[in-house]
C-alpha cells in the first residue's frame, strides 16, 4: 500500500479509506461480527483510514468494538451535524452540540481520541467562528487531532480559512467532496483550493452510488438493493454515460470498479477516496484493484465521455445551497418587485 500525507497534518493514510455506512446494522450488514472481519481484512490489507459517522445508525458502535486492540494503528474519523433526533438542537454545528455530539462519537467508538472530527455538512443557521471556536477547544483538550469538512462550497473553505487565521483558530484541514467518474464538479473549484490551503481530501462516491459498479445496465433488471432510488438516477440519463465506460474498462483489462477507483485517486487533489463494501466479496473485489493506475491515454478518453469539471447527474446526498432550496432567497419581496 502506498501511503499518502493528508494534507500538512503529517498524517499517513492509505488511499483507499474504508466508509462505513454499510456496517450500520439497520442499513447495511444485519451481522456485526461480520462487518468486524471486513474492518479487520481491510487493516490486515493496509488500509489505516476509517470513516464513520455519528449519523450513520449504529456504524459508530460496531466500528468501535471491531477495532478493540488495533486502534492505534487506525486514523479514526467520524462527522457531526446530522440530525440526531427529533430535537432541533441535536444538530448542526453549533457550540452546544458539538461538545455533546464529540462525547457520544467517543463513547460509541470506545476511543479517547478522534484523529478527525469533520463536519458532515454546511451549517448556515452557524457563524463559522462559532463553530471553528468549539472544534479548536476539542484539539486544545486532546480528544480530536485534526478537524475537518464535507461537502463544502469552495467559498465556504475560503471563508472558513479566513477567519480562522484572523481569530488565531484551528483551521480545516481535510475537506470530503464527492467525486467520481460522473461527478467532475470538485475539479473546477473545490480540489484546487483545497491544493492551495494545504488540506487533505476524502472523497466520497467514487462509483456513483452503485452505478459504476457493473452492475447497472442499460435496459437489463438490475440486481439492486435501493430499486427505486436508482430508477431515479438511472432516469437521468448517468446509466448511458455508464454505458459509454463499460467498454473503455473492458479495453483496459479491469472491472469498472477499477477503473472507478482508480480514476478518482488519480487527481493530485485527492489523497483518499472511500469504499463502502458490505460484504467481504465487495471488498476482496475492491483490493484486488488497489494497485491499478490508469494510462494518459485512458484519462484523455474519459475526459472525452465526461469533460472536467462536469457532473451527470446530481447524487441524492449531495449538498444543496439554501439559496436553492429557499425560493424567498432568490426573490425579492412581490411589492419590491412591482414597484420598479
Amino acid at each position: 500500500m502506498q501511503y499518502r500525507t493528508l494534507g500538512r497534518t503529517g498524517i499517513k493514510v492509505s488511499p483507499y479509506a474504508l466508509g462505513t455506512l454499510m456496517f450500520a446494522t439497520t442499513i447495511g450488514n444485519p451481522d456485526a461480527d461480520d462487518s468486524a472481519r471486513i474492518i479487520h481484512k481491510a487493516l490486515d490489507a493496509g488500509i489505516n483510514f476509517i470513516d464513520t459517522a455519528d449519523a450513520y445508525g449504529d456504524s459508530e458502535e460496531v466500528v468501535g468494538k471491531a477495532l478493540k486492540g488495533r486502534r492505534d494503528n487506525v486514523v479514526l474519523t467520524t462527522k457531526v451535524s446530522r440530525p440526531m433526533g427529533d430535537d432541533p438542537n441535536q444538530q448542526g454545528t453549533s457550540r452546544r452540540w458539538i461538545v455533546t455530539a464529540v462525547e457520544n462519537s467517543l463513547r460509541r467508538l470506545r476511543t479517547d481520541h478522534l484523529d478527525l472530527y469533520q463536519i458532515h455538512r454546511p451549517d448556515p443557521a452557524t457563524d463559522v467562528e462559532e463553530t471553528l471556536s468549539a472544534l479548536t477547544d476539542l484539539i486544545r483538550s486532546g480528544k480530536v487531532r485534526a478537524i475537518g469538512a464535507s461537502g463544502m462550497p469552495a467559498s465556504g473553505i475560503v471563508e472558513a480559512q479566513w477567519v480562522a487565521e484572523r481569530r488565531g483558530l484551528e483551521r480545516f484541514r481535510t475537506e470530503q467532496p464527492p467525486y467520481s467518474l460522473l461527478n467532475r464538479a470538485a475539479e473546477r473549484e473545490v480540489l484546487p483550493v483545497a491544493q492551495r490551503y494545504g488540506m487533505g481530501t476524502l472523497v466520497w462516491g467514487p462509483f456513483a452510488q452503485g452505478l459504476l459498479t457493473g452492475r447497472v445496465r442499460k435496459g437489463q433488471q438490475n440486481d439492486l438493493r435501493r430499486a427505486a432510488f436508482f430508477k431515479h438516477l438511472t432516469d437521468t440519463g448517468r446509466v448511458d454515460v455508464v454505458e459509454q465506460l463499460i467498454p473503455l474498462a473492458r479495453e483496459a483489462g479491469m472491472p469498472m470498479t477499477h477503473l472507478a477507483m482508480a480514476f478518482t485517486i488519480a487527481h493530485p487533489g485527492v489523497t483518499s477516496a472511500i469504499i463502502g463494501p458490505r460484504t467481504m466479496s465487495h471488498l476482496d473485489d475492491l483490493l484486488d484493484g488497489v494497485d491499478v493506475a490508469l494510462t494518459d491515454d485512458i484519462l484523455d478518453r474519459i475526459d472525452e465521455i465526461v469533460p472536467p469539471g462536469s457532473d451527470v447527474g446530481v447524487l441524492d446526498q449531495a449538498y444543496v445551497p439554501p439559496a436553492l432550496q429557499d425560493p424567498a432567497l432568490r426573490r425579492r419581496p412581490l411589492a419590491e418587485r412591482s414597484s420598479a
